[in-house]
């Protein structure tokens, strides 16, 4: 599995809002395949293997475990496991916004893309950024993918607003994700944290990060629309 971990971290539960960062610098590019690095980015070029790219935030990027448990990871071990031959790219940013993810969307479609699943949107929520934009923002990283990949899939993960944020604000958000894969004809994990936020036991003692068990809840609701796609 292929990595681009790049910074900082944030996520929201339904209990417990917050904003956190890591050690690591936006500048950062961490390849957790330790072989030998040219012969593998020449395996990468040769093979026939599709790539699914896992662009995100900290709830990507496996804020607080080390990055082999992190649910991107645990995709590509499934996927190992049924000798579907994928490669899960990780592109989950800690801390990252809808307006920092299309800022970098272009660098991280350098590589070959098959299927894309945008997970982002947090951040916004809990910096009551105006959903417009965060919406607009989205919007436009979709359609770069497109632009550049016009037939792969897109996986959208729906995010959340609790319920202090407020009636409008919460309706508002919660409606960006179902307008977003319906207008790209894509697919929609309706709540990406269904079955860990809010739950002590599958967050991180922070209450905010999914955990190594909480991590696996993820993966299952990612396959849940994934497995009709590949």
């Amino acid at each position: 599995m292929k990595y681009l971990l790049l910074c900082g971290a944030t996520i929201f539960s339904l209990v417990f809002l917050g904003a956190c960062k890591d050690k690591q610098t936006s500048e950062e590019v961490v390849v957790t395949k330790e072989t030998n690095k040219q012969d593998n980015s020449t395996e990468i070029m040769n093979s026939d293997q599709k790539t699914i790219l896992c662009f995100g935030n900290s709830l990507t990027a496996g804020y607080g475990l080390d990055e082999d448990k992190a649910w991107p990871q645990l995709l590509q071990e499934r996927l190992d496991s049924l000798n579907m031959d994928y490669n899960v790219v990780n592109a989950g940013l800690s801390g990252e916004t809808s307006s920092g993810g299309l800022n970098r969307i272009d660098w991280v479609l350098s590589q070959q893309v098959d299927i894309f699943i945008l997970e982002l949107g947090a951040n916004d929520m809990l910096r009551g950024i105006d959903v417009q934009s965060t919406e607009a923002n989205l919007n436009a990283i979709i359609e770069k993918v497109h632009a550049k990949y016009p037939d792969i899939p897109i996986i959208v993960a729906g995010m959340l607003s609790p319920p202090n944020m407020g009636a409008a604000y919460e309706t508002s958000f919660n409606a960006i994700f179902p307008s977003l894969s319906k207008r790209h004809n894509g697919k929609l994990i309706p709540f990406f944290l269904e079955g860990v936020a809010g739950k002590a036991e599958l967050n991180l003692a922070d209450a905010k990060h999914p955990n190594e068990e909480g991590q696996y809840v993820v993966l299952e609701n990612v396959w849940s629309v994934l497995k009709d796609v590949l």
